[in-house]
C-alpha cells in the first residue's frame, strides 16, 4: 500500500465552520488579551498587542472574511502567524486541534464560491465525516478589496 504525503494543520473554529492553516506558519497560540485600537485602520484590523515587546497587529478573521462580528468568549484565541517575515495575529472562536490529513483527501474549492472567497482557499480537506477548509494565510492578508494589507501601516 503506498503512503500518500500528508500536511499537518492548525485547525479552528470561526462562525461555525471548522478552518485549517499550515501549521509551518504558526509561531503560538494564545488566550484574548487587551488590543490597542489603530486609528485609521482597515475595518477588519482590530489593533495590536505588545507580545514579548514586539507591538503586532491583530486581524478580526470573521471580518476579513466576511463574517458578522462575533463576541469573544473563554475559547477566543489570537493565532500569532508569520508572513513575509512579519509577525501578526488573527483572532478565532476556538482553536480545535493538529490534524496531519492525507493530500489525497484534499479536494479544490467548490465551484459555487465566489472567485474573491476562493482565492483565500487552497481546498477543502476531508477527515473521516468532518470538512475543514484549508485557508491560504499569506493570501489572505496580501491583496484584497480593502487593499494591500500592509504591516507597516498597522503596527
Amino acid at each position: 500500500m503506498e503512503q500518500s504525503e500528508v500536511v499537518q494543520l492548525v485547525t479552528f473554529n470561526l462562525g461555525g465552520e471548522e478552518f485549517g492553516i499550515d501549521i509551518l506558519s504558526v509561531q503560538e497560540i494564545n488566550r484574548m488579551t487587551d488590543i490597542t485600537k489603530i486609528p485609521n485602520a482597515p475595518d477588519y484590523v482590530e489593533g495590536a498587542i505588545n507580545l514579548r515587546g514586539s507591538t503586532i497587529p491583530i486581524v478580526d478573521l470573521r471580518r476579513r472574511l466576511g463574517f458578522e462580528a462575533g463576541a469573544t468568549g473563554e475559547s477566543t484565541r489570537i493565532v500569532v502567524v508569520e508572513l513575509n517575515e512579519s509577525v501578526m495575529g488573527f483572532i478565532v472562536d476556538s482553536v480545535s486541534s493538529v490534524l496531519r490529513i492525507p493530500t489525497n483527501t484534499i479536494e479544490p474549492p467548490p465551484s459555487v464560491i465566489s472567485h474573491m472567497e476562493s482565492q483565500y482557499i487552497k481546498g477543502v480537506g476531508k477527515l473521516d465525516e468532518r470538512l475543514i477548509i484549508l485557508l491560504d494565510i499569506q493570501r489572505l492578508f496580501e491583496g484584497s478589496r480593502h487593499g494591500d494589507f500592509s504591516m507597516a501601516n498597522c503596527a
